[in-house]
């Protein structure tokens, strides 16, 4: 793992996009004797069946690393659909995969590091950096321009190393593995993805 700054810090929010992605990023903060706790909040996730899985495995996961974890519970996509159509005001169509993933960041880290802020914590991070799909520069440019924002140290760590560790422990966890990103615009397209590899 690349380790861009070590942590003197003592309280660290871990936000937790969902259960298989979130168990490497917490058991390394953890391995730094840092006190942890996760922070679910992810309005990009479309329907809200799959939306009450992914918090049902997170909240699985917090019982089994023992971590204490703020859930944010209500389904509520409204707000976090209304701000990525306006960000992409100048697409015609869906925003595209890339551009669309930026104001997803950009909304989960805000709101991430608010709470760090006003709860008290020292640092922020996030488990969206285990994540070879996603784009860490952009991540952790947000990150770092959030803390200074808010006055809350953003802990960048390439968790990316830990990939195939995660897939294994989510496996004999029995967590609930997704099969798309989140929004309802990344399930469309797997799913269109996927009929046209069955014709």
């Amino acid at each position: 793992m690349e380790d861009s700054n070590a942590i003197p810090q003592r309280r660290c929010l871990v936000h937790v996009c969902c259960g298989p992605c979130s168990i490497m990023p917490l058991k390394a903060v953890l391995d730094e004797r840092v006190k942890i706790t996760g922070f679910f909040y992810n309005p990009n996730i479309h329907p809200r069946a799959e939306f009450l899985k992914r918090l049902q495995a997170v909240k699985t996961l917090s019982g089994l690393l023992d971590v204490e974890c703020i859930c944010h519970e209500e389904y509520a996509p409204a707000l976090f659909l209304r701000g990525l159509v306006a960000s992409c005001h100048e697409r015609k169509g869906h925003p595209p995969f890339g551009e669309r993933c930026l104001f997803c960041y950009q909304h989960r880290l805000e709101v991430t590091a608010r709470c760090a802020s006003e709860r008290g914590f020292d640092s922020f991070t996030t488990s969206l950096l285990y994540s070879k799909y996603q784009r860490h520069d952009e991540i952790r440019r947000m990150g770092e321009t959030l803390g200074e924002r808010y006055g809350v140290r953003f802990y960048y760590v390439d968790f990316r190393g830990l990939w195939q560790d995660g897939i294994e422990a989510s496996k004999e966890m029995n967590l609930y593995r997704q099969k798309y990103c989140g929004c309802v615009y990344s399930r469309a397209e797997r799913y269109a993805n996927k009929r046209k590899k069955a014709t």
